[in-house]
């Protein structure tokens, strides 16, 4: 039976409750690891994925061979969980080469520092950055936001493309934010998929040039890191893992708001309760501007009536 360590200081309190999963996540790393062997062609493509990801401290990377790291296999994903854990990253990237499948990249997901989901690719005709010769002027802004271009149906049909496309995503995509300036988008990922398991993977530099009107013409200059991925196995996660891990802040109960309701017209309508005020109980002022105002054509009145009965005495 395994012990239960609760934390004995505040300080280990708190830093349990920032590992623990949350509604609102924070911002996804990547754990770049490789296992015990590798080819040359792997090595620069895990290089390169660190260097797209290590802004912000969105990478890390372990250099070190692994040798009990076998994530598709029962009990091989145990260190896998374990480094997940005390470097506090969700998404991972294994790299492993062997006769039987050459240049393998392993790409997977945790949820509560478990495996979530996993598919693995084979790398085929791969060009690195490095290769790639541009005007560095118009090298993209580290930490900058891409684009992301997928192309072909099988994105939406095949079940192992559908795969590899959310795990692109989150893998490339950096920080969620609720606001996004175009201007600073300088790069794209187009993913073109050639079969039912093959996408061509390219990475390209946006540049904005004149076309005479308002809209820009855009062109894609190819930047590298540039590749074919070939799916060869991957594991979905069970409908029970899927629901707890696809939980969003919209699923928390909201506080009802008294007197409050909404309308699609006229929107939010809220409703204002206001006392009786009980004006007959309130004693009247003699200093009041309107009670002077009668007084005064009051007496106007008066002096009227005096003028008049002079004017009949005289006469």
């Amino acid at each position: 039976m395994l012990k239960v360590v609760t934390p004995k200081t505040k300080k280990a309190q708190r830093e349990l409750e920032k590992r623990a999963p949350k509604l609102v996540e924070n911002a996804k790393k990547t754990l770049i690891l490789q296992g015990t062997k590798t080819s040359n062609v792997l090595s620069s493509v895990l290089a390169d994925i660190y260097r797209l990801k290590r802004a912000g401290g969105g990478a890390i990377r372990f250099t070190k061979k692994n040798d009990k790291i076998k994530p598709f296999e029962s009990g091989g994903e145990t260190s896998l969980e374990f480094f997940s854990l005390k470097t506090d990253c969700s998404l991972f990237v294994f790299g492993s080469h062997s006769k039987k499948r050459p240049n393998n990249l392993v790409l997977g997901r945790m949820f509560d520092n478990h495996v979530y989901d996993l598919i693995e690719v084979g790398v085929e005709d791969y060009k690195s950055m490095e290769s790639f010769s541009y005007d560095k002027k118009f090298a993209p802004r580290v930490g900058s936001k891409p684009f992301f271009a997928f192309i072909g149906e099988g994105f939406e049909t095949v079940e192992e493309l559908k795969h590899l496309k959310e795990t692109l995503l989150d893998l490339f995509r950096g920080e969620v934010v609720e606001y996004l300036n175009l201007a600073g988008v300088d790069r794209a990922f187009v993913c073109t998929a050639v079969s039912s398991n093959k996408v061509v993977l390219m990475h390209c530099s946006i540049h904005l040039k004149k076309s005479g009107t308002s809209i820009p013409r855009i062109e894609l200059v190819e930047i590298g890191p540039s590749m074919n991925l070939v799916v060869r196995r991957h594991r979905l996660p069970n409908d029970d893992l899927r629901k707890e891990a696809m939980k969003t802040p919209s699923d928390k109960l909201k506080k009802k708001q008294k007197n409050v309701s909404g309308d699609i017209i006229e929107g939010r309508i809220g409703k204002i309760y206001v006392p009786d005020q009980q004006v007959g109980t309130v004693a009247p002022s003699h200093k009041m501007k309107g009670m002077k105002r009668e007084r005064r054509k009051k007496k106007n009145d008066d002096l009227h009536e005096r003028s008049k009965k002079q004017k009949v005495d005289l006469s």
